[in-house]
């Protein structure tokens, strides 16, 4: 009766002071430093609870011929380690991940899997609209152009 008794106490006291699944959603447009400056655009959905969070995004870079700088997409899976509220309007986080990558430039095309690490900030504007700053370090496979590639962005994000 004892342990019933303590698993119920744990229950209940996991319940009132748990904090419930957030979700949001990411717009952003930036820049893919590598080998040269060119816009990044993409989209990022996400969920989290407490300090652990994830999120699926994707990225689009354009080629730039004159540069000899593909164009890449980006499709990746992510774990987000960020403090579980707003410190002052900032929720910084950092994050990691894998997923899929394709690389082309003219007859060139590389698609393979790749992994990413950064982190960032998301800030409190209104209401549930923040804006998100993130940079990106990108681990691409070896039969890429650029096996590293760097990417920093801002975007509006929406807290569901």
């Amino acid at each position: 009766m004892t342990r019933i008794r303590t698993a119920a106490l744990a229950v209940a006291l996991l319940a009132v002071t748990s904090t419930p699944a957030r979700a949001d959603i990411t717009a952003f447009i930036g820049a893919n430093t590598t080998p040269a400056n060119r816009q990044v655009r993409g989209f990022a959905l996400g969920f989290g609870v407490l300090a652990i969070g994830f999120e699926g995004e994707y990225a689009y870079t354009p080629d730039d011929l004159a540069a000899i700088a593909p164009s890449l997409k980006t499709g990746m899976a992510n774990v987000l380690l960020q403090t579980p509220i707003a410190f002052m309007g900032f929720q910084p986080y950092f994050t990691t991940g894998a997923g899929l990558y394709q690389e082309e430039l003219g007859v060139h095309s590389d698609t393979g899997i790749g992994f990413n690490t950064g982190g960032g900030v998301k800030v409190s504007l209104a209401g549930p609209i923040r804006l998100r700053v993130d940079y990106r370090i990108l681990k691409l496979g070896s039969g890429a152009l650029n096996p590293t590639a760097h990417r920093l962005y801002a975007g509006l994000n929406l807290k569901l």
